[in-house]
């Protein structure tokens, strides 16, 4: 995630905008189911042995027995690319939290503990769900940004945006898929980013309300 840690009055917001274009502007539905072709034994005139229910069970354990899941499949494949980059700004997000609740005041530290708690387990969640299309396990490339001491309010304004922005782009990609399981899980990873962005607005509230902002002593 590339904030601009020096200067958080000004947000980059086509940033985000980046990060949608990397989802296919239109995304094939499922292909055609292909036609069984018969087997050896039927173009002989014999019958094919049927199979034991212990056979049957074994087979769909196999690997790569299901060409085309329903879910998890072809149509999920299409969205890897943003799949790993949400992954990575989540583990990003939790950094921040992490680093933010250390200089919070100490009303404010357990909820930021937490929401970093939710960014990572968002990240891991997203891991499993590329090895789930893949098959293969992932390993996040995370460029690490200097935290600065930001004035609290002004940390809270950063972190709120970033965290309503996430939302929102969660709900773009959810929409812009048809595969039914990653929709659902994109669009309940949106909803948990605009609670985070909730939490975040109260903070600044109370803040400005009984601390006229200044920072944390």
């Amino acid at each position: 995630m590339d904030q601009n840690l020096h200067t958080p009055e000004v947000y980059d917001f086509r940033q985000y905008d980046r990060l949608w274009q990397r989802v296919a502007p239109g995304l094939e539905p499922y292909p055609p189911e292909q036609t069984a072709q018969p087997a050896a034994s039927e173009s002989s005139g014999q019958a094919a042995p049927a199979m034991t229910p212990a056979q049957d069970r074994q087979a769909s354990l196999l690997p790569g027995a299901e060409e085309n899941p329903c879910c998890m499949g072809t149509a999920a494949m299409e969205m890897l690319q943003v799949l790993t980059g949400f992954a990575e700004e989540e583990l990003e997000d939790q950094r921040q939290l992490q680093a933010l609740s250390r200089r919070a005041p100490s009303w404010a530290r357990q909820r930021l503990r937490e929401m970093a708690a939710e960014s990572g387990a968002r990240a891991k969640r997203l891991l499993a769900v590329h090895y789930l299309i893949t098959g293969e396990c992932y390993r996040p490339s995370i460029v690490c940004q200097r935290i600065a001491g930001t004035p609290w309010c002004a940390a809270l304004r950063e972190r709120y945006h970033v965290a309503a922005c996430t939302g929102m782009n969660y709900a773009r990609a959810a929409d812009g898929t048809t595969d039914v399981c990653l929709g659902r899980l994109l669009e309940e990873m949106s909803s948990g980013a605009y609670r985070q962005a909730d939490s975040l607005l109260a903070m600044l509230e109370r803040s400005m309300r009984t601390e006229t902002c200044a920072p944390p002593r």
